[in-house]
């Protein structure tokens, strides 16, 4: 007997067209957004992703639409591919191969990577010390807001929706956190993330030139001294029978085939290990990425590989599309009734994480970045609010050549970073449990963001010189 047939017509909308409604409503909205940017000048002089405004405007659109009874977006799927679109993302970007030509030294590259745990230890303590304060204060009165929530702050403002989504939902499943952000916390505070990384940046760069402490660096497109790794074997030969960029693909499939079989595994061990293998699908992703990349180099030296299979460019592509397409989906899947009761520590967490992110970024980039401080903020600051292509962006506002070493920093400087990180990610669910854990939880990271406050400023505490002193002042002549 045959199963019954069936067609693609509307009447299998569900299982035959919904998913390519919602994909086309993602990068239709992109590319309005695009437009929107393209011109409207304040946009496109605030530097404010297109990303965010079509992900903006079809929340709007939405929620008009909704005033009729018809709803556009479905927000499950949508959360569904903010969630993959990172760990891909993230896949892409750890099997690039790329190396710098700076003059950098080991100090320089720890003390990026310092930067960036310390700024997420400081967000982490602040950010969940206030909703801790607020969980006190209300728990006897007729609402009680979640102590946990403010420890969404350094995921939405440090990694973007993905990760922000991801934990918002293990909170809101965890009965103990007290918590019913449904996603829509996480994706808000990321989401005004973006606008603080772009407008607070613009705002600096005009301010600084109008006080003449920045001028844009100018020279020669040759003088660009951050380049791809130069490779003695030859790219893939454009008339084989399989395509460059599937290929790519493909890469990027295995790399997250293998972070599913991983997760997979640790699911199966204990309740512990099940939240941090589904919370951190896009560590995973990277780690299995950097693991094939380090097969195909052995392989390639064994000569068991005669051709350059990865490609960074195309590789840059893959990351930027999924992030984009991240953006975009995170912003419309945001659901109102889900953060009616949540306006308070929103505003407040959105308002105390910017002005301690600025102030922190602009004294260790002045303590330990002389002569390329500006460049530095503004890559570091656009990268901790909103994402690694924000602080690009901005940071290419005053030097397109990319004639600092801000960049080759920022590449070489993401294994010490995610080492000084990885103890917030692995205290993210011990700290949900119970207000007793988020207590203690909070303690350990004041204690880390003191650590490694203290190492970056060493020299100025300790009054003496190290033998790793970075070069002190970075000119035109470097």
């Amino acid at each position: 007997m045959y199963e019954s047939s069936w067609d693609f017509t509307l009447a299998n909308y569900g299982p035959v067209w919904s998913f390519m409604v919602q994909l086309g409503l993602l990068l239709l909205f992109l590319v309005l957004g695009n437009i929107f940017r393209r011109t409207i000048p304040f946009f496109r002089k605030c530097l404010v992703p297109s990303a965010l405004l079509g992900g903006t405007l079809l929340l709007l659109v939405n929620i008009f639409a909704k005033q009729f009874d018809f709803v556009m977006v479905d927000n499950r799927l949508m959360q569904v591919i903010t969630y993959h679109c990172l760990a891909i993302g993230f896949a892409a970007m750890s099997l690039k191969t790329e190396k710098s030509t700076h003059k950098t030294t080991p100090a320089q590259v720890v003390e990026f990577g310092a930067l960036q745990g310390g700024t997420y230890m400081l967000q982490a303590f602040v950010g969940l010390g206030i909703t801790l304060i607020l969980f006190a204060v209300t728990r006897y009165g007729g609402s009680v807001i979640s102590y946990i929530c403010g420890l969404i702050l350094p995921l939405a403002y440090g990694q973007g929706p993905g990760n922000a989504l991801s934990w918002d939902i293990n909170f809101t499943n965890t009965p103990a956190a007290q918590f019913a952000g449904n996603g829509s916390f996480g994706l808000s505070l990321a989401s005004i993330g973006f606008v603080v990384a772009s407008v607070f940046g613009i705002l600096y760069i005009n301010i600084s030139k109008k006080h003449g402490k920045l001028s844009v660096r100018s020279g020669n497109a040759s003088a660009v001294p951050v380049i791809h790794e130069q490779s003695e074997y030859e790219e893939l030969p454009d008339n084989e029978s399989v395509d460059k960029f599937t290929l790519q693909m493909g890469f990027v499939a295995l790399a997250y085939a293998l972070a599913f079989g991983f997760m997979c595994l640790l699911g199966a061990i204990s309740d512990f290990t099940n939240n941090i293998g589904w919370g951190f699908n896009f560590l995973w992703a990277s780690l299995s990425a950097m693991l094939i990349r380090a097969v195909v180099k052995h392989l390639q030296k064994g000569k068991l590989m005669h051709h350059e299979y990865i490609n960074n460019y195309q590789m840059d592509r893959i990351s930027g599309f999924f992030f984009d397409l991240m953006i975009v989906a995170g912003v419309s899947a945001i659901e109102i009734n889900d953060i009616k009761n949540y306006i308070l520590p929103i505003v407040i967490l959105s308002v105390v994480g910017t002005v301690i992110t600025y102030i922190y970024i602009h004294m260790v980039s002045r303590e330990c970045f002389k002569g390329f401080e500006h460049e530095f903020f503004l890559m570091s600051f656009g990268t901790l609010t909103g994402t690694a292509s924000n602080g690009m962006i901005l940071m290419k506002e005053v030097d397109p050549q990319l004639r600092t070493p801000v960049s080759s920093l920022y590449i070489l400087s993401n294994f010490p970073a995610m080492v000084m990180i990885a103890p917030l990610l692995f205290l993210l669910n011990f700290a949900g449990q119970s207000p007793v854990n988020a207590v203690i939880a909070c303690a350990i990271f004041f204690v880390l963001w003191l650590s490694y406050t203290i190492f970056l400023f060493r020299r100025r505490i300790f009054k003496k010189k190290f033998a790793d002193k970075p070069v002190a002042v970075w000119t035109e002549e470097n």
